[in-house]
């Protein structure tokens, strides 16, 4: 009888060990912040200084003046007017 009591605590030990639970892992989820209320509008800023302007250019020479053409020809390197686009 020592034995089979031996026995048996040794099958109940090793019974209950190999039914090891896993943990239970609970996710907490983390709180999200809200945004508050609109604060009040801050001071405009200053408007910056002006750039300096460059200089002004200097005044070219006018060219020859142009001939008196011929009755009904149009002069060379003339470029025909462009129509005028009508709205759809």
């Amino acid at each position: 009888m020592n034995r089979s009591l031996l026995m048996l605590a040794l099958v109940a030990a090793l019974g209950l060990s190999a039914c090891e639970r896993q943990p239970t892992v609970v996710t907490v989820p983390t709180p999200v912040a809200e945004p508050g209320p609109a604060g009040p509008q801050g001071e405009p800023g200053v408007q910056g200084n002006t750039g300096n302007t460059g200089q002004t250019g200097a005044q070219g020479e006018r060219g020859p003046p142009g001939g008196r053409g011929e009755r009904g020809k149009t002069a060379r390197g003339a470029k025909p007017a462009i129509p005028a686009l009508e709205p759809r």
